[in-house]
């Protein structure tokens, strides 16, 4: 598997990983900025911009998004920023479920894969 390539991230994980195409990102949780779910939102989705371009691709090659929230009672409000930044034309799949996240100031973590 010479084309397995692991952007670096911390001890325990890589940020994201490309193999066969595509790449598989880490879960993206807010890092400062407001705390509210918008906020958290955009944070988690500015960073996972980055990222995306760090590893060669962009939001238009998303395959698939994972989104965690801490309550389904963020669920609108979280879409109405979520909507503003996926492509139109290139929606990836997507699932959203309540969990509890590891941190309880959290509210959002977001994962994805997208093509080369």
């Amino acid at each position: 598997m010479n084309d397995l390539v692991r952007l670096p991230g911390t001890a325990r994980m890589s940020a994201a990983v490309t193999v066969n195409g595509i790449v598989y990102t880490k879960g993206i949780t807010a890092r400062g900025g407001p705390a509210d779910i918008a906020g958290q939102t955009q944070n988690c989705l500015d960073q996972l911009e980055a990222l995306l371009v760090e590893a060669g691709t962009s939001g238009e090659k998303l395959i698939k998004v994972m989104i965690w929230l801490k309550t389904m009672d963020d669920f609108a409000p979280m879409n109405a920023v979520y909507d503003k930044w996926v492509r139109e034309g290139a929606q990836p799949v997507r699932a959203c479920v309540e969990a509890r996240l590891a941190d309880p100031s959290l509210l959002i973590e977001i994962q994805a894969e997208a093509a080369l």
